[in-house]
């Protein structure tokens, strides 16, 4: 399994950002599908003022590639993502067209076993 953290970000308008709130609070059934179809077991999306943050645990051969296919051929997908892009704003330094930007994990703490 793999984890993806991912980060976006809203429009600065809290009339918006709430609007994006309803919708992921109802996401479309193809939606959900084409995400799960595309081998993504686990996904959260949470919010701090504008910045989106999100975490994906995938299946072993998950690709980006493939889910951009799988996407592309799904009218829904593509409806949805027209619509989201309404909330959503690239974040700084990102090349046109990019939406979420994976995110370098620089840090990680693991509790140990204790042993006896």
């Amino acid at each position: 399994m793999n984890r993806y953290c991912m980060a976006l970000d809203l429009k600065d308008d809290p009339e918006l950002i709430t609007e994006y709130r309803r919708y992921h609070a109802n996401v479309w059934p193809e939606i959900r599908q084409s995400i799960l179809a595309a081998g993504i077991h686990s996904m959260e999306i949470y919010l701090t003022g504008n910045r989106l943050f999100m975490i994906m645990e995938t299946e072993d051969n998950f690709s980006f590639e493939r889910k951009a296919a799988m996407d592309a051929g799904s009218p829904a997908v593509q409806r949805w993502e027209e619509l989201m892009w309404q909330f959503q704003q690239a974040l700084p330094g990102s090349e046109p067209g990019v939406k979420w930007r994976p995110m370098d994990l620089i840090f990680h703490l693991e509790q140990q076993p204790v042993l006896s």
